[in-house]
Formats: structure tokens, C-alpha cells, sequence
């Protein structure tokens, strides 16, 4: 899913940047948790255009001549339409610049970290069979599971063909898009799902760790053997056989680290030193991280999974500190800040020690209440007035 989000593999599996997508995510858990995750969609209504209706018969047409039936074509637009909430998503899509710091807040919270490892454990044994198919690291496998749908929470609701057909329809990326509803043409005539079920972001990521239709249609597998390659059920074994197979195809090497903070064990295989932040963490990273981000090309997206990976494995946190942010805050003071907004019943959220909307608008109502200047911005003053 964007240095905000999550969103956004590079363009072998989707065409959304990190910071592209920022409309898809709202409050999850924390305060900030919407900066990294799809949130539950927006009510998507169809609504009658005569111009996507004529588009959609040219395509029709098109498709046809690339092998998908009449009967595949009637089935998958019998309940589509044209979307207007799509297009309005992808004309608001806001840009965010999350430190690195931020990113891995939010990606290694303590809740994401919990519910990582309480799925590994549940999954257990459905984990070690793919590792041991694929060559994988589950803890990666999972992590890529929490940071794209938050273990399955946030899958996305609307329906792809009228999603992808209304983007390309509308044409500002329509090449792509309509390559991708082709894909889903084909992911339905091929009987691994119904168009009924065929739902996921508003921009046509599906399941559990959000494939487009393309990438399903390449690196998908039947791993449960039931006949489909069924990545939108509840049930998260194809989607998560399919995301190990990505990355085995992608290269991955079997026990290999990706690297780690510069002085820890995993640090030893790392061959490339990078420092994202200015003055913070260190890292030395291999092979296997560059394989993580042809999943999604963004260094703060990897470093998040291999960084939540590695937690869900049972590592602490970061032994290096970030510098102070342009507030004068470190990490522990805005977590204090958030818990005293929150004592004072000024709904900050989680104390995650990301300042973003919702921590924002706890201050607002709090200057609001207090007759002072409305700014919306953290300050050591304020801090100072809450204790």
C-alpha cells in the first residue's frame, strides 16, 4: 500500500507510488495507523453515464478479440458501472512525507507487531509448508500481510471491474487500467472467482496482499488445492503462498537475511550501507531486500517489512534514535503528548508518536476549547501546558 501507506508496488505489479494513495487510507489503529494502511472504502454508488456506456461496448469488443466470451463480458458488467467515488479518489490523492521514522512507527507499532505474531502462530503450520515450497521467510510473508491489508482486515470492498473499468474509461492512466481489466476478464472466465466477489481497492488491488489482476495472474497459486486460486476469502492460504511465490520469482534466496541496523547479526550479510534519515539508523542491506522492494519499490516500504518481519520474529526495536523533528520532539515525547491529549479528552488515538490528522485535530479542538491561537500544530508550550 505509499510513504503514507502501503499502497503502491513498482510497475510489475502495481502503478501507485507510496505517496499516491493516501485517499484510500483513514484511521485504523492509532493516530496515524491511516498513513500506512487501506482503510474500509468510501460507499461506492454507480451511477448512469452514456459516454462509459459506449466505452464499455468498445471494449466489449476488444476484449472479445482477446479471447474473453460473451458470457464472461455479460457476467462481469451485469452489476457493474460507472463509479464516480473512483475518480474522485484518484483526483485527491494526497502527497505525504513520512520521515522513515514515522513509517516504521506505524509499520512496527506495537499493535501490528501483536497481531503479526499472534497470526504467525495461528498459521503456524500453513506458514512453515510455503517457506519450506518457496524458500520465503514467513516472517516476511506475514509482515507483507500486515503492512497491505493489516492481516486481512482491510482487503478493500469495491467492485474491480467497476473500479477498473471506470479508471480506464476516464483515461488519465487507461492504457493500464484497461490492461488490468482485461486481467480480471480472464481471472473470472477462468472460474477463480465471480464478479460478485471480485472486490478490492478503489484502484483494482485485490486480497489479502492486494494483487492487481495482472500480477494474480502471474504469480498466483493454488496452494489449498481446492481448484481456485481463491486470494479474497477469509481463508489466507492462497494469498499467502501466492505473495511467496512473488518473491521466489522475484529472486528471493533461501536463508538469506535481508540485512539490519548496522551492528546486529542480520547486518552481517548486508552488502549496500544506507541511511534514509538524515541522522538516524543505519542499515546494511542484501540481496533480499532489494527482492522486497519489486514487491513495492519504495526503501521506507521494505524497511518496513523487513523491520516488521523481524519483530513478528521476536527482535526489539531500533537500537538507534532519530533526531528530534522539526517540533523539537523526540519519539517519547510525542507519545506523551498523544496520552496527554488524550487524558484531557481530546481524542489523539494510540500514542504511536506519529503526528498526523487525527493528532492534529486533537489539538485544534484543544485550542479551540482554550481560546487559543488555532494552529493545529504540536509545540513544547503545549506539552508543557498538559502536564
Amino acid at each position: 500500500m505509499n510513504e503514507n501507506g502501503v499502497y503502491g508496488m513498482d510497475l510489475t505489479r502495481r502503478t501507485f507510488s507510496l505517496a499516491a494513495v493516501a485517499a484510500l487510507l483513514s484511521a485504523c489503529a492509532g493516530s496515524d495507523a491511516s498513513d500506512i494502511l487501506p482503510a474500509p472504502e468510501p460507499a461506492m454508488r454507480t451511477v448512469p453515464n452514456a459516454a462509459y456506456d459506449a466505452w464499455v461496448a468498445g471494449f466489449r469488443s476488444r476484449a472479445a478479440s482477446r479471447g474473453i466470451s460473451e458470457n464472461t463480458l455479460a457476467a462481469a458488467f451485469a452489476r457493474s458501472g460507472y463509479t464516480p467515488g473512483v475518480i474522485e479518489q484518484d483526483r485527491n490523492q494526497t502527497e505525504f512525507n513520512r520521515t522513515l521514522e514515522d513509517y516504521l512507527g506505524i509499520a512496527g507499532s506495537d499493535e501490528r507487531v501483536a497481531k503479526g505474531r499472534a497470526n504467525y502462530a495461528r498459521y503456524s503450520n500453513l506458514l512453515q509448508q510455503i517457506e519450506a515450497t518457496y524458500g520465503v521467510d514467513a516472517n516476511v510473508v506475514v509482515a507483507i500481510w500486515g503492512l497491505e491489508s493489516k492481516y486481512g482486515e482491510r482487503r478493500g470492498n469495491v467492485p474491480v471491474v467497476s473500479s477498473l473499468s471506470t479508471l480506464a474509461f476516464d483515461g488519465r492512466r487507461g492504457a493500464f487500467f484497461e490492461s488490468q481489466l482485461i486481467g480480471a476478464m480472464k481471472i473470472i472466465q477462468n472460474g477463480d472467482i465471480s464478479p460478485e466477489r471480485m472486490t478490492g481497492s478503489w484502484a483494482g488491488a485485490m486480497g489479502h496482499t492486494q494483487f492487481i489482476p495482472t500480477s494474480y495472474l502471474g504469480y498466483a497459486v493454488d496452494f489449498n488445492g481446492d481448484g481456485r486460486r481463491d486470494i479474497w476469502s477469509d481463508d489466507p492460504t492462497d494469498a499467502l503462498a501466492s505473495t511467496a511465490n512473488y518473491l521466489a520469482r522475484a529472486g528471493w534466496r533461501r536463508g538469506e537475511p535481508w540485512g539490519g541496523e548496522e551492528g546486529s547479526p542480520g547486518a552481517v550479510a548486508g552488502g549496500t550501507r544506507i541511511q534514509p534519515q538524515a541522522g538516524g539508523p543505519v542499515f546494511l542491506v542484501g540481496h533480499n531486500f532489494n527482492v522486497i522492494k519489486r514487491y513495492n519499490n519504495s526503501t521506507n516500504y521494505a524497511l518496513g517489512v523487513s523491520y516488521l518481519a523481524d519483530r513478528i520474529a521476536g527482535a526489539g526495536p531500533l537500537k538507534a534514535r532519530f533526531p528530534d523533528d522539526g517540533y523539537g520532539f523526540n519519539a517519547d515525547q510525542r507519545k506523551e503528548l498523544q496520552a496527554r491529549l488524550n487524558a484531557a479528552g481530546f481524542d489523539a488515538g494510540t500514542p504511536d508518536g506519529v503526528f498526523g490528522n487525527q493528532t492534529r485535530a486533537a489539538i485544534t479542538a484543544y485550542q479551540s476549547q482554550y481560546g487559543l491561537p488555532v494552529t493545529g500544530e504540536p509545540s513544547m508550550a503545549l506539552l508543557q501546558a498538559l502536564r
